[in-house]
């Protein structure tokens, strides 16, 4: 019997996220050393060719592994088992070709690819990214199959390896290259190469972890699966426009690794160096940006085959709830973190990444704001998804990604502005990228979710707590050290309006009831956890 035992939507959420947490943490110790040692220079090599593999991941495993966790947790409501085995294998003969044509394509022209970007020191991180596509394209086929069945442990446990390993060798392999003095775009060719080691070593423990758990079950005769290729053309189908809409993101942030530099050096005036020092102290924004929509992936993986098992059971009220709980958990989640990366931009990069460009601070508060929108977008785009209609997120990602494309092009050719273009553009994209997949998922639900249930409380609740974390954080750093603040006085006077801000917002929620106790019952020892804070 399978390990997992019911986990409800939410239930798979929180052990996700549980594992994210410990992925960020482990990503910390990789990025924020990884950055140091680096430099803005050596980082700029990594950012870009990770954005290059972004986009070949994209187009392997965005829409797929969707497409095969929601057509999985249908065949498995309607108990056809034999159907589950047979969308498994043929998803999983379409990942691995479609991941070995892009490894290949990556190894053989990755310099070709690294000239194009307009960065030719990236070429060996290309090189030593490529066969980590086909890997988490198995990878990933593996993970959509159990996430399917409703269990979020293993694809968990199989995330931490991968992080951890990831941190383990990429750190070696930098350390060691830096150490012996070689050259710069090496040093950031064994940091990146620690992604395709964790990747192999996770592949490894969820096909054990398949085998082990998952055993072909015993079905009747009469339970006889669809022709292969029905289920191919469903398969592709459902995931074709995910992935294009997924695409149209992961080519943006490609064409915003070339347009950043070419409009830095072409119409802003920076030679390629202080070019590449602006783009990669961008990147460590970015890094920390991330972090909210890391948060709510989970939630969005979880929600998928919830929601498509409730619409296939045709059941609009339990759609409808699930559909409101995860958009305002989502904000309950994202908005805190969103906005405390904006009041406290300027102690978060200081302290994390010191010695780098002084433009940091203002990217990163920049970036706060649009993390918000990125989350809500990521969440209804999930659920748009989980519901069948998925042409519309794709409308909307291109939509964002024009806007995007064009706000960068004339505010980071501005001198006056240059790299601050960048976040603004990301700002604009996702707003309006928002506002259009709110749009179009009224339009394809029978009962419309209402904003002021998903945004009421949680925006008040995060104003108060913003509110606090700016003024525990200019009262500590003039009553500490006045004027200029060394990096330790800096760091403390943060981590005291960091915990301010968690305790003022705990008791926010609580008080204005943005979560309840039927939220709590639905993730692991939540309502024990609610009774503690007296949440009703």
């Amino acid at each position: 019997m399978p390990e997992n035992k019911s986990q409800s939507f939410l239930h798979g959420a929180a052990i996700l996220a549980a594992g994210v947490v410990i992925m960020k943490i482990l990503g910390a110790i990789y990025k924020i050393p990884l950055g140091n040692l680096l430099g803005d220079e050596g980082y700029a090599m990594f950012l870009a060719a990770y954005n290059v593999y972004n986009v070949f991941l994209t187009i392997t495993t965005a829409g797929l592994p969707v497409a095969l966790s929601r057509m999985v947790s249908e065949a498995r409501t309607l108990g056809r088992e034999n159907q589950v085995q047979r969308i498994f294998t043929a998803a999983l003969k379409i990942l691995f070709v479609a991941g070995l044509v892009c490894t290949v394509f990556m190894m053989i022209a990755h310099e070709w690819i690294a000239d194009a970007m307009e960065n030719i020191e990236a070429a060996d991180s290309i090189l030593a990214l490529a066969p980590c596509v086909v890997i988490v394209c198995v990878l990933s086929a593996y993970r959509g199959y159990i996430q399917g069945h409703g269990n979020m442990k293993p694809t968990t446990i199989s995330q931490v390896i991968e992080v951890l390993v990831k941190v383990i060798v990429g750190l070696i392999l930098c350390w060691l290259s830096v150490r012996s003095g070689r050259r710069l775009s090496l040093s950031s060719a064994g940091a990146i190469f620690g992604v395709t080691a964790g990747g192999l070593v996770a592949l490894i423990y969820i096909w054990r972890s398949k085998r082990k758990n998952y055993p072909l079950p015993a079905t009747p005769a009469d339970d006889v699966p669809d022709p292969t290729r029905v289920i191919v053309k469903k398969f592709l189908m459902i995931a074709i426009p995910i992935t294009l809409g997924s695409s149209v993101l992961s080519l943006i942030n490609f064409i915003d690794s070339y347009q950043i530099m070419k409009r830095l050096q072409l119409a802003a005036g920076f030679d390629y160096y202080n070019a590449k020092i602006l783009y990669g102290i961008y990147g460590k924004a970015q890094t920390l940006y991330n972090l909210p929509a890391s948060i709510i992936t989970p939630l969005t993986v979880s929600v998928v085959p919830a929601i498509a098992a409730a619409v296939t059971r045709k059941n609009t009220r339990e759609t409808m709830e699930i559909t409101e709980a995860s958009m305002r958990i989502s904000s309950v989640i994202a908005l805190p973190m969103a906005v405390g990366l904006a009041v406290l931009s300027d102690p978060i990069m200081n302290v994390i990444y010191p010695n780098s460009s002084e433009s940091g601070p203002m990217l990163l508060a920049l970036l706060g704001v649009a993390a918000y929108f990125v989350c809500m977008a990521l969440i209804m785009t999930a659920i748009m998804q989980a519901h069948g209609d998925v042409r519309y997120p794709v409308y909307s990602m291109a939509l964002g990604g024009l806007v995007k494309i064009a706000v960068n092009y004339f505010l980071v050719g501005m001198p006056s502005v240059n790299i601050i273009g960048a976040p603004v553009g990301t700002i604009a994209c996702y707003i309006v990228m928002c506002a259009a997949d709110f749009i179009f998922m009224r339009r394809c639900m029978e009962e419309k979710p209402s904003l002021r249930k998903i945004l009421a409380r949680p925006v008040l609740s995060t104003a108060v707590m913003g509110a606090a974390a700016w003024a525990v954080y200019g009262l500590s750093s003039k009553l500490l050290g006045g004027g200029e603040l060394s990096w330790l006085t800096m760091a403390i006077c943060m981590v005291l309006a960091v915990c301010v801000a968690v305790v003022v917002y705990l008791v926010m929620i609580i008080a204005t009831r943005a979560i309840t106790m039927d939220d709590m019952k639905l993730i692991p020892k939540g309502e024990k956890l609610g009774r503690l804070l007296h949440i009703k």
